[in-house]
C-alpha cells in the first residue's frame, strides 16, 4: 500500500513542472501603456516565448483575459533557413470594427514552425498584432528569433550550393484539403469550447469495449465480487472508488506523459515491472483458493492473507489502490482521444483544462465496469455454500489479469497456451462442480453444457498452435525497414525523397497491444499491402526505451503508441494523416485514400 502512494506522490511531483516551463523567454520590448494606465504592457496581454527543438521552432502566446490576437496578422518569415507549412489552429470568427470579419485567438496559442535547408545566420522573423475587447489595438509586434544549427538531410545538402543566396520566405497558414486528424481536432475543441470535457466522457464510454480497458473487468468483478454477495449500494460504492483509483492515476500518468514525454509510461511497461505485478495478482488469486503454501515464512503469510482480506472485505483503501495499479498497467495504448487531451496539454501548457478532459475519459472507460460490477452482483446466488465456489470462480477470473499482463512481453505462441491453461484448468473445476448438484436438474445440465463447451473452446487454440498449426495461406509482400536512430531515420526519409516515394513511419513496442494489432489484422491483408505497396515503410521499435529511441519520439513530438506517421512522395510531412489508436483494414485505407496518400 505503501509502495503504491508513493507512486502517485512521484506523479505529483513530475506534474510540479510541466513542459512549458521549458520555453524560453525573448528579449522583452519596451512597455506600452495608455494615459490612464487601463490596458496592460503588450508583453503581458500577449506573453510570448519560443524554443527549437531540431529542425522545428515552437512558438507559444499566453493570451491575457479580455485580450485577443489576429490569425490574419500572424506572420513567420525566415532568413537562411526555409520554412516549412506551419501548423496551427483555426481561430474563431470574429466581426472587429477595425479589420471587419476576421480570426482572432482569445486562448493559449501553440504553433510549429518545421524549417528545411539551414545555412548560417539562419533566424526567423515572426510578426503579430491583437487587440483588447475593450477597444484598444496595440500596434504590430515583431520578434527575431535565432535558429540554432540543425541536422540536414542529404537530398537537402545537395540543394545548398556554395553560391547559394540568403533567401527571405514568408510563410502563412495554408489550409490543407486533406481533413484534420481526430486528436488535432479534439484538442482544438478542447481550447474553443466548455462543453468538450462531456464529449470526452462519452468517448470514455466508447472506450470501455476496446482492449485498452477489457483487462480491468476480470480485476473489478474479482474484487468486488470475490468476497461473494454484496448489496447493490455496497457493490457501487466499491466499483465507484475503484474507478476513481484508476481514472487518478490515469489522469495524473497522461499528464506526466503530456509534460515529460512517454518514457514514464514506457517504464512502466517494463518486463520487471509487468512481471512483479502479474506475480502480486497471481497471490492475490491464491488467497481466494485459499492455497498459500505452508512453507513460506510467517510474516509472509501474515502479510499476504492481510492484503487478501482487504480486497475480500471490501476494504475502500486496498479497492482504490487497485483500481490505482490498473489504469497505471492495463491501459498502455493510445487511441485518438487520448492523444487529443495529451496533445493539447503539450501544446498550450493548460494541465487544469488538460487534468479535466483526462478525467472525465477516464470516468467515462468506468461506467461500464461499474454497471459490470453492480448487475453482475445481481446474478449471484443467494448466501450459502456457493459463495466459496464462487470465491474460486473469481480467482480463477483474477488470474486472467497477470496474462493479459505478461503476454506483451511473450511470444504469441506461449501467450496461446497461458490462456488455454486458465481456460482448461477453469472449466475443469467447473465440471467437477457440477457434481454437487442436484442429479438431473436443470443447473447441472447448463453448468455442465458450459463447462464442456468451454473445455473444447480451450484445447482448440493450443491443438492449432501446436499440433496442427495452419499453412500459411497469405505470403507478405511488403517489408518494414528498421530504424533506430535519428540519422537513420533522416536518411531514409531523404531517400525516399529523392526517388519520390511517400513514406509510413510505424513507432512500435512490445508492450503496446494496439502495434501488435496493427501487425496482424491490418498491414498483412491483402488490400492493405496492395495499398502499401508503393510506400517506403519504416518501423521504429521503441520497446528498450533507450535514449536512442526517446530521440525518435521527440522527433516527431510522439505522445503515446500505437503512433503512425506519413510523408507524400514530395518528402513533406502530412501532420494531420497522424494515425493514433488501432484501425482495422478497411478504415485504415479509407485513412490513406482520404489524405490523398
Amino acid at each position: 500500500m505503501r509502495s503504491v502512494f508513493s507512486l502517485l506522490f512521484l506523479c505529483l511531483s513530475f506534474l510540479a513542472t510541466p513542459a512549458m516551463a521549458l520555453f524560453g523567454n525573448n528579449a522583452a520590448t519596451p512597455s506600452f501603456a495608455t494615459d490612464n494606465n487601463r490596458f496592460v504592457p503588450v508583453d503581458e496581454a500577449f506573453p510570448f516565448n519560443h524554443f527549437q527543438q531540431g529542425n522545428r521552432v515552437f512558438l507559444d502566446w499566453q493570451v491575457k483575459q479580455d485580450y485577443y490576437l489576429y490569425q490574419e496578422r500572424i506572420s513567420v518569415s525566415a532568413e537562411n533557413v526555409s520554412l516549412g507549412d506551419l501548423t496551427m489552429r483555426n481561430g474563431e470568427p470574429y466581426h472587429d470594427e477595425f479589420f471587419g470579419d476576421v480570426h482572432i485567438y482569445t486562448e493559449p496559442l501553440f504553433v510549429e514552425v518545421p524549417l528545411e535547408q539551414y545555412q548560417t545566420g539562419a533566424r526567423l522573423i515572426v510578426q503579430y498584432q491583437g487587440c483588447a475587447k475593450a477597444g484598444f489595438c496595440y500596434p504590430p509586434e515583431t520578434r527575431v528569433i535565432d535558429v540554432e544549427p540543425f541536422a540536414t538531410s542529404t537530398s537537402e545538402a545537395v540543394n545548398n550550393t556554395v553560391n547559394a543566396e540568403p533567401a527571405a520566405q514568408t510563410a502563412t497558414q495554408t489550409q490543407s484539403s486533406a481533413p484534420q486528424s481526430q486528436e488535432s481536432s479534439l484538442a482544438g475543441k478542447l481550447a474553443d469550447n466548455w462543453w468538450t470535457p462531456l464529449l470526452f466522457l462519452a468517448l470514455g464510454v466508447g472506450l470501455a469495449f476496446t482492449p485498452c480497458v477489457l483487462p480491468m473487468y476480470p480485476i473489478l468483478t474479482s474484487i468486488v465480487l470475490g468476497s461473494g454477495k454484496l448489496s447493490h449500494r455496497r457493490a457501487l460504492s466499491l466499483s465507484f472508488i475503484y474507478v476513481q483509483g484508476m481514472a487518478l492515476t490515469y489522469t495524473l500518468l497522461g499528464l506526466v506523459v503530456a509534460s515529460a514525454g512517454m518514457q514514464f509510461q514506457a517504464a512502466m511497461q517494463h518486463p520487471y515491472v509487468l512481471i512483479g505485478l502479474s506475480v502480486m495478482f497471481v497471490a492475490l488469486a491464491l488467497s481466494m483458493f485459499g492455497v498459500y503454501t505452508l512453507q513460506l515464512p510467517a510474516s509472509v503469510q501474515t502479510w499476504l492473507s492481510g492484503l487478501s482480506n482487504k480486497q475480500q472485505g471490501g476494504s475502500n483503501a486496498g479497492v482504490f489502490a487497485m483500481g490505482a495499479i490498473s489504469g497505471l498497467v492495463c491501459s498502455p495504448c493510445t487511441t485518438a482521444p487520448l492523444s487529443g487531451a495529451l496533445l493539447y496539454v503539450a501544446q498550450s501548457g493548460d494541465l487544469l483544462t488538460g487534468a479535466v478532459a483526462l478525467y472525465a475519459l477516464a470516468l467515462g472507460m468506468g461506467i461500464p465496469l461499474m454497471l459490470a460490477a453492480v448487475f453482475g452482483n445481481k446474478l449471484l446466488p443467494k448466501a450459502g455454500g456457493w459463495m466459496d465456489r464462487v470465491k474460486i470462480l473469481f480467482g480463477f477470473v483474477l488470474l486472467a489479469a497477470p496474462i493479459f499482463l505478461l503476454e506483451r512481453i511473450l511470444p504469441e505462441a506461449w501467450a496461446i497456451t497461458l490462456w488455454s491453461a486458465l481456460g482448461i484448468v477453469a472449466f475443469g473445476w467447473l465440471y467437477h462442480v457440477k457434481n454437487s448438484l442436484t442429479f438431473g436438474g436443470w443447473k447441472q445440465s447448463m453448468v455442465g453444457i458450459i463447462a464442456v463447451l468451454g473445455l473444447v473452446t480451450s484445447v482448440q487454440p493450443l491443438y492449432s498452435t501446436w499440433i496442427n498449426p495452419p499453412a500459411q495461406e497469405h505470403q507478405t509482400s511488403i517489408e518494414f525497414i528498421k530504424v533506430t536512430t535519428v540519422a537513420e531515420l533522416e536518411q531514409q526519409l531523404s531517400a525516399a525523397k529523392q526517388a519520390g516515394k511517400p513514406v509510413m513511419l510505424d513507432y512500435y513496442a512490445d508492450w503496446c497491444v494496439a502495434c501488435k494489432e496493427f501487425e496482424k489484422y491490418t498491414f498483412h491483408t491483402p488490400n492493405v499491402e496492395a495499398k502499401l505497396q508503393d510506400f517506403v515503410l519504416l518501423q521504429a521499435d521503441v520497446t528498450k526505451n533507450q535514449l536512442q529511441d526517446i530521440e525518435l519520439l521527440q522527433r516527431l513530438n510522439v505522445l503515446g503508441l500505437p503512433t503512425i506517421e506519413f510523408w507524400d512522395a514530395s518528402g513533406k510531412h502530412v501532420v494531420n494523416a497522424r494515425i493514433t489508436g488501432f484501425m482495422d483494414a478497411p478504415s485504415f485505407i479509407d485513412h490513406l485514400n482520404s489524405h490523398q496518400l
